[in-house]
């Protein structure tokens, strides 16, 4: 996922959501349209450094769209000023020193805790923590194994009865029962960051190139078809050519190119092993000479 807006997407970024053109924010700023819109160009990585934006010009722009001028120059992912005191937050100094240590990806983050099952993520957190529900869970455990031991001592069944085992199954630690809750909880949350961030230039392809690539020369190899038309497929394939879109013509040239590539091939092992191989040159009956 991206980590970092540039200068000029942060720009265009604030305009598109306020719903303004470029000649509507020209209005509320006093500058003009054309530098408006030479300021949300993005040149690509040097963007950054290349935007020429004059300190009036941000001025003007972090007022209308109400965020720091920090925020416009990329310094911080917060649009707004704080205007909350550290203390206020409630962070231990360790948390607050692994937030300012910048080893992971502040973003990521950031959109974990402003995801709408966050709240019931951190529930679910501190009823295992605080072991609010570990009691009941002991209790039906508790009785699941005396009804078990009670069957067993007055039906003796076997080891693998069905209702004997599933007594026993049907008890569950509270770890084991909140680890697949809380998991749950947070596989749902970057799920949804995850689908979100899909079309991101800095998310990798979903399927490999090699992948894509044995896919399509195991579809030839499972061709029904000629065994030219088999071989035909399997080499295009490789070479990530539409064999359908091939003509007539270009067919009939790849068939007598493959014909070649295994004369060759037959006049190696020849060579290798000293002898004549038992079998025709391909295209060619036996008796007859090569060309």
């Amino acid at each position: 996922m991206q980590t970092k807006l540039t200068i000029p997407e942060r720009l265009k970024d604030l305009r598109v959501e306020q719903g303004l053109t470029l000649e509507q924010l020209a209005e509320k700023t006093g500058l003009s349209a054309a530098a408006l819109g030479r300021y949300e160009i993005d040149d690509g990585p040097k963007a950054v450094r290349s935007v020429d934006i004059s300190s009036y010009a941000l001025c003007q722009l972090a007022e209308v769209y109400g965020v720091s001028i920090d925020y416009l120059l990329g310094r911080t992912e917060n649009k707004n000023p704080a205007n909350t005191e550290v203390q206020a937050l409630r962070l231990r100094d360790e948390a607050i020193e692994v937030l300012r240590s910048g080893k992971f990806n502040h973003r990521l983050l950031s959109e974990i805790l402003c995801h709408k099952e966050f709240e019931r993520l951190m529930v679910d957190a501190e009823i295992f923590v605080d072991r609010i529900a570990d009691q009941r869970i002991n209790d039906l455990n508790v009785l699941l194994e005396g009804t078990r031991k009670q069957v067993m001592e007055q039906y003796v069944p076997g080891e693998n009865d069905l209702n004997m085992r599933t007594l026993e199954l049907a008890q569950i630690t509270s770890t084991e029962y909140f680890s697949g809750v809380v998991g749950d909880d947070l596989s749902a949350i970057l799920r949804d960051i995850r689908a979100a961030h899909g079309k991101d230039a800095t998310t990798a392809d979903e399927a490999s190139p090699a992948a894509e690539a044995a896919k399509r020369i195991q579809e030839a190899v499972n061709f029904e078809g000629s065994p030219q038309e088999k071989q035909a497929r399997a080499y295009l394939a490789g070479l990530s050519i539409d064999y359908d879109a091939l003509t007539k013509e270009e067919f009939v040239t790849l068939i007598r190119i493959l014909q070649k590539a295994d004369i060759n091939r037959i006049h190696q092992v020849r060579s290798q092993r000293g002898r004549s191989s038992p079998y025709p040159p391909h295209g060619h009956g036996k008796g007859k000479k090569r060309r």
